[in-house]
C-alpha cells in the first residue's frame, strides 16, 4: 500500500491520505471544493464541482492515473434538485468515457461543501 500526496490538492481536513494505492488501483479520498490551499471555493455547485474536479485531477496525476482511468465515482450531494447540474459538470470532464456512479444526498459534507466525489481508478 502506497499513499497518495500531492501540494496541488488540498491536504488532508483529517487523519486520512487523498488517496491509496494498492496493486494497480488508486482509491482516492472524497474530494469536497477547497483549493490546494484549503480555501473553500465561493460559488454555486458547479463552480464548486469544477474546483472539486480540478482536486481529483491533481491527485489522479499524482497516482499515476487519469479521469480517463476511473473506474468507478462516488458522488456525494447536499442536494438532490442540484443533481443536473452536478451532471453537466461532471461530463465535461468525463466526456464519452463512462464510469460507474454512485450520487448519494447527505444531510451534511465536510466545511458544508455542496458536493463530495472520490473515485476509484486504474494505474496507466
Amino acid at each position: 500500500m502506497k499513499q497518495v500526496k500531492t501540494d496541488l490538492a488540498p491536504k488532508a481536513i483529517g487523519p486520512y491520505s487523498q488517496g491509496i494505492i494498492v496493486n494497480n488501483m488508486f482509491y482516492s479520498s472524497g474530494q469536497i471544493p477547497l483549493t490546494a490551499e484549503g480555501v473553500m471555493v465561493d460559488g454555486d455547485v458547479k463552480v464548486q464541482t469544477h474546483q472539486v474536479f480540478s482536486n481529483l485531477k491533481a491527485v489522479l496525476e499524482e497516482a499515476g492515473a487519469s479521469l480517463e482511468t476511473v473506474v468507478k465515482a462516488t458522488v456525494f450531494i447536499k442536494d438532490m434538485n442540484d443533481f443536473a447540474q452536478i451532471n453537466e459538470v461532471y461530463e465535461e470532464y468525463f466526456g464519452t468515457h463512462k464510469p460507474a456512479r454512485s450520487c448519494v444526498e447527505v444531510a451534511r459534507l465536510p466545511k458544508d461543501a455542496l458536493v463530495e466525489i472520490e473515485v476509484i481508478a486504474l494505474i496507466k
